[in-house]
């Protein structure tokens, strides 16, 4: 029989293998492979003995009942989903490692005295429709209208595709109102490398920094390659190229502001046209929302202004603004209390990057657990937490669980 860590590693193991590529890993938003990973976890639940359910988007939950099935419920778990080429690890992890804490209580004949909520989401990334937290967003209030008109690239809106691809079958709304938890408790790999350099394979989460996510575009004139003299043109992508310089600059200047412009597209997109738009993603993320404001505000001027040095139009669009997110103090009280349990730390760090814990926080209190990663890689195929370290984790959320007050 296989032992909760060794059941643990496996299932990193097939989920990492159930992929929408041949080539590399990728799951998004209800797609087939988004869909059969869903479906895969919710089997493993359903082998825990949890009460199984999904929801129309694809967010699956497992409910163990504990010895007191109407206390108010501690919801554990992560997101499924993936960015392109991604590693096994990110958001997997934590709904798997939530299993295997529970499966841990089962091997010791712990009964909780409280119901545990299992919630894996279908969206955290927003890799298909640059919208993150789609499944958490979904489990705390319906969807915004302007959010089920976002489009994908190829047109279809969120609306349409939970309409055509969901999964309808049995599905069930999965919704938890403010104060109805006792808490929200995640799981995760840091992505960064602060636990490598102090060598330790674990730490709680003090808060996670706020996040700006906009589309910029430039648009200018789309004219020959070979006959518009230089001093003629109206290029969007050298302006794009002088705005997404400009923005580095204001990070490097200015830490622990990070800026990240991770897509860009341009159109005609010939070799021999001259580019007439160009379409852009800032990512902009400060632990302090007033500096994050304020350095948002100074991105705009400076686009405004080389929009306006070289004749371009400029369209600023925020699609997403997320405030830094504290951690609860009682609850990561707890946390750090079974970290110091198995590991004899009681380090903390802010995260960086976001979680569901942010939209969580808004019906209940959050608290997480980093696990220590390889050189602090994240969202790329050479991902890697070490099976002692996912052990380790393993055992300080089932130390965590054992000693909540029922």
């Amino acid at each position: 029989m296989s032992s909760p860590l060794e059941t643990a590693l496996a299932r990193l193991d097939e989920l990492g293998g159930i992929s929408d590529s041949p080539s590399y890993l990728v799951r998004t938003f209800l797609s087939p492979a988004n869909l059969l990973a869903a479906e895969k976890i919710l089997q493993w639940m359903a082998d825990l003995g949890m009460e199984t359910s999904h929801a129309a988007d694809g967010t699956v939950r497992g409910i163990l009942v504990g010895s007191n099935p109407t206390a108010p419920p501690l919801l554990l778990g992560s997101h499924f989903d993936t960015v392109i080429d991604a590693g096994k690890f990110d958001g997997a992890l934590g709904i798997i490692a939530a299993l295997a804490a529970l499966e841990s209580l089962h091997e010791e004949k712990i009964t909780l005295p409280f119901p545990v909520h299992v919630l894996a989401f279908s969206d955290e990334e927003g890799t298909r429709f640059q919208t993150t937290y789609l499944g958490s967003r979904s489990i705390t209030a319906p969807l915004d209208l302007e959010t089920l008109n976002a489009p994908d690239a190829a047109g279809i809106t969120i609306a349409q595709a939970i309409a055509c691809e969901g999964w309808h079958s049995v599905a069930t709304a999965i919704r938890y109102d403010p104060g109805e938890c006792r808490g929200y408790v995640e799981l995760h790999i840091e992505q960064g490398r602060v636990l490598e350099e102090a060598d330790q394979p674990a730490c709680v989460v003090s808060s996670i920094a706020g996040q700006s996510r906009l589309t910029v575009t430039l648009t200018g004139r789309a004219d020959h390659a070979g006959t518009t003299p230089m001093p003629l043109r109206r290029d969007a992508l050298t302006g794009a190229a002088q705005c997404i310089l400009a923005a580095e600059i204001l990070a490097e200047s200015h830490p622990p502001l990070v800026i990240t412009v991770g897509k860009i597209q341009i159109h005609p997109g010939a070799s021999n046209s001259i580019p007439q738009s160009a379409t852009f993603t800032i990512d902009l993320r400060h632990p302090v929302d007033s500096d994050r404001r304020e350095f948002l505000g100074h991105l705009h001027e400076t686009f405004i202004h080389i929009a306006t040095q070289r004749s371009l139009e400029l369209q600023w669009i925020p699609i997403q603004d997320n405030n830094a997110t504290p951690c609860d103090p009682a609850l990561t009280a707890r946390l750090q209390t079974s970290l110091a349990a198995v590991t004899g730390s009681r380090l903390t760090l802010a995260s960086g990057a976001g979680h569901d814990g942010v939209v969580i926080s808004k019906v209940c209190p959050i608290a997480m657990l980093f696990i220590r990663c390889r050189d602090g890689l994240s969202h790329h195929p050479d991902e890697f937490a070490s099976p002692e370290d996912i052990g380790t984790g393993i055992e300080i959320l089932t130390h965590f669980l054992k000693s909540c007050p029922s």
